[in-house]
């Protein structure tokens, strides 16, 4: 026998049909319905809400053969799926992290093509992959961030077989495994929740209504969201969770759901016997969310820092629209390195406010901050999806990757970016409802066409060739510049292994010079200086020493290193001539 039961204090009568036999469902005064009845171990079900015919999925639901729209599917892994006993994880923090999207990583866009690709990764010198959502969402491919049924793992990239497969391989590489967990809204193509019970409150986000996670019977949707959490770790061995726009989270009660999740994943990892981590996605700049919990804060392992982000690209690459107009300078870029954030309750000319708070940096280590040269959505939210690539030379990308890399901060890449792929990151879906798919579509030329871009350059997301352009060609890695920049990126990694002031997490210790007329910039970690040169003409830097990696050949002199443009050079034992101030 086997016992079935769902959540749902909406209707007066719930059926649950079991391979299209239905049976009558007993509820309890919480609102859960039960049924024990016969079923095979991959029986079809669904439930059957008052006098509506349709079999509705299981907003719990294990697997989703056939699509979200259709029955959900009672699944376990086979009992040698797990080969992973000897596997006891590690830590995010101070690693790098590899951010890839199941769809795009590969040409046949599935987890077993991406195993296929793991020895490279093993090779690159990564500690983690972070899968883009795979929760099931409507459509055969998307980002993965409109899901619907946050227990289902989506179909086309393999089920939740594949994704077992995956994890396992990766943790016998000595690879730890991320997956982007998507809980602040619902995708709008097979979101039936709200016929069940108030999954979603009386307020809205820019992707949608927001889910009701303090409003009334907002309970047992918090615990939809904490078992939805921990199941990703717990059944599926990942080692965290990188979490979805938590500033669209709006709890208003005492203990905040991040808070509440932070305590039951450190439970769990207890009781597993091994690290897990937890990265909160937040605008706010809000140290809360990295303060432990026993000092009044969520507790979370780390968070994205956007602001790193801004501040490299913004002085590398000279663009400074939007969010990027408080960036450029290199003062600004020294702020935010020795800072975390560079808006620390100051002015934000991009929010028209004062923007974030402080962090401690003598008791919150760097490593609780992620620092990227990009990521998903610094390239697929931009009109056409290009790449930093796409704009600027190797020696730029070769200068941000130094300066990440370089850092104290636990480092992230987007996939392709360290071979500076050609291809672009656009915005892709395929919505099967026709009028959702051209509100999608117009939707999105409108949007970019109000900020002055062509609407006719914008891609069409539901457009198949969107997500085939999207995809990384392989047979570039290791062709010409492109082969030179990964060589790159796996010398850094290394680089960044091998010695341990790389990977000092006190921001105390970091000292950092500029020269803001002449274009360069060094951090100083430990006896190595990561000298860089940002201006297009060779300048004399006051580092001096052996070299121990560069872009374009230095020039060491007795108390100047000239370092060509668009590079960068690490020095070891560097002595000065007359250094700057610190700034």
């Amino acid at each position: 026998m086997t016992q079935f039961a769902v959540w749902a204090p909406v209707p007066q009568r719930v059926r649950l049909d079991v391979d299209g036999t239905r049976h009558d469902m007993d509820r309890a005064d919480d609102g859960w319905w039960r049924a024990e009845v016969t079923a095979r171990p991959d029986a079809r079900y669904g439930f059957v809400l008052d006098d509506d015919d349709t079999v509705l999925p299981d907003p719990r639901s294990p697997r989703q053969p056939d699509g979200v729209h259709e029955r959900s599917q009672l699944w376990t892994p086979a009992p040698d799926a797990w080969t992973d006993g000897g596997w006891t994880g590690r830590s995010i923090e101070g690693q790098v992290i590899y951010e890839l999207h199941v769809g795009t990583f590969t040409p046949q866009g599935t987890f077993d093509a991406a195993v296929e690709k793991l020895d490279y990764l093993v090779d690159l010198g990564v500690d983690f992959v972070e899968l883009m959502p795979v929760n099931a969402f409507g459509g055969t491919h998307g980002w993965g961030y409109d899901g619907v049924l946050w227990y289902a793992v989506h179909e086309p990239f393999g089920g939740p077989d594949g994704l077992v497969r995956l994890i396992d391989a990766c943790h016998a590489r000595g690879l730890g495994v991320l997956i982007d967990a998507v809980f602040n809204h619902l995708g709008p193509s097979g979101n039936y929740l709200p016929r069940f019970g108030p999954y979603l409150s009386s307020g809205s986000n820019p992707w949608g209504e927001s889910v009701n996670i303090s409003g009334p019977d907002a309970d047992e949707v918090r615990r939809y969201i904490l078992d939805c959490a921990l199941r990703w770790m717990r059944d599926f061995h990942a080692d965290g969770l990188r979490l979805d726009a938590v500033h669209a989270l709006v709890d208003t009660t005492a203990i905040h759901i991040l808070e509440e999740l932070s305590a039951e994943t450190d439970a769990l990892a207890e009781e597993l016997g091994r690290p897990l981590s937890l990265i909160a996605e937040s605008d706010l700049n809000d140290p809360r969310l990295i303060t432990p919990r026993d000092r009044g804060g969520y507790g979370m392992t780390a968070q994205w820092d956007d602001d790193i982000h801004h501040a490299i690209h913004a002085a590398v690459s000279g663009e400074r629209q939007g969010y990027y107009g408080d960036f450029g300078s290199l003062q600004t870029l020294a702020t935010t390195l020795k800072n975390g954030y560079f808006h620390a309750g100051t002015y934000s000319s991009f929010r028209h406010r004062r923007h974030g708070r402080p962090l401690d940096i003598s008791t919150i280590p760097a490593t609780r901050l992620l620092a990227y040269t990009v990521t998903h959505d610094q390239v697929g939210n931009r009109a056409v999806g290009d790449r930093p690539s796409q704009n600027l030379t190797s020696g730029q990308l070769a200068v941000k990757a130094a300066l990440v890399l370089g850092s104290p901060y636990t480092a992230m890449m987007f996939m392709g970016e360290e071979w500076g792929s050609s291809s672009p990151f656009q915005f892709f879906s395929s919505h099967p409802e026709p009028e959702l798919a051209r509100a999608t579509a117009e939707g999105r030329k409108r949007e970019f066409a109000e900020h002055g871009w062509d609407a006719d350059a914008i891609p069409d997301p539901q457009d198949p060739e969107t997500f085939l352009r999207s995809k990384l060609k392989w047979d570039e890695v290791d062709d010409g510049e492109h082969g030179r920049l990964r060589r790159l990126y796996q010398q850094l990694i290394a680089l960044r292994d091998k010695h341990s002031e790389f990977t000092d997490p006190w921001l105390e210790d970091l000292r950092i010079d500029y020269d803001e007329a002449r274009g360069w910039f060094v951090m100083h970690r430990g006896p190595f200086a990561v000298a860089c040169n940002l201006g297009v003409d060779a300048v004399d830097i006051p580092v001096t020493g052996d070299v121990v990696l560069a872009w374009d050949e230095p020039a060491v002199g007795a108390d100047t290193t000239r370092v060509p443009g668009h590079s960068f050079a690490i020095v070891k034992s560097l002595s000065t001539a007359q250094r700057p101030v610190d700034n």
